[in-house]
């Protein structure tokens, strides 16, 4: 499943909201570069990233902005292979309609929660909170949907996950709460999408294998 065998049109074609992403990261990028550095206090806040700051509140918006940038160019990169790789899967899967909002919808609980739990000042930003929703979207679907999930993408996934977690214990100035966040997120909105969808599903529907 996260094999990528796709020309670059075919990739495009397949999961355009994955690839929306990635450029959008890349363009705000490019612009935080043109006017400042990407790694400046001052132009995350001008862009939108979220933060904790003396005498400074941030502004609803930022809970969707600071998903679409990135502190520096390996962030960028890391998040954005993260995508490439493992992001596009889940948008064939869900189909682009309702991957689109379980991505943004995964980002913004990952930054609730940062906020919520940051008991320190903090600037924060990335896709990181949206990249682990997914991962708890295959999570999900290897425990509900088993016959959507094969046992190699499951010992992946879980690899994945665990891993992340280590990294974000042990390496510095890594939003760990944004990364829970997004995980938890991540499962629950799986968990309301199948209901929804099954509670919509007309009876002569129920013979179909359709992934939430």
């Amino acid at each position: 499943m996260f094999v990528r065998r796709e020309s670059l049109k075919q990739y495009v074609r397949l999961y355009p909201v994955t690839t929306a992403i990635i450029i959008i990261n890349v363009l705000v990028m490019a612009a935080m570069t043109w006017y400042g550095s990407s790694k400046s206090n001052a132009t995350l806040i001008r862009f939108g990233a979220m933060f904790d700051l003396p005498g400074m509140e941030p502004e609803l918006w930022r809970y969707v902005t600071s998903i679409f940038i990135h502190i520096g160019f390996e962030h960028l990169l890391f998040n954005s292979f993260a995508l490439y790789v493992f992001a596009a899967p889940l948008e064939r899967l869900l189909g682009s309609l309702r991957y689109a909002p379980f991505y943004l919808l995964c980002g913004i609980i990952a930054n609730i929660v940062s906020a919520w739990l940051h008991s320190d000042y903090y600037i924060g930003a990335g896709a990181s909170g949206a990249i682990y929703g997914v991962y708890a979207a295959y999570l999900y679907l290897s425990i509900f949907r088993k016959d959507l999930i094969d046992y190699q993408t499951k010992q992946t996934v879980r690899t994945i996950v665990i891993i992340g977690f280590v990294y974000s214990l042990i390496i510095p100035n890594v939003d760990l709460y944004a990364h829970a966040g997004g995980f938890v997120g991540g499962f629950a909105v799986s968990a309301l999408m199948t209901l929804f969808v099954k509670r919509r599903r007309r009876p002569d529907d129920e013979r179909e294998q359709e992934m939430p």
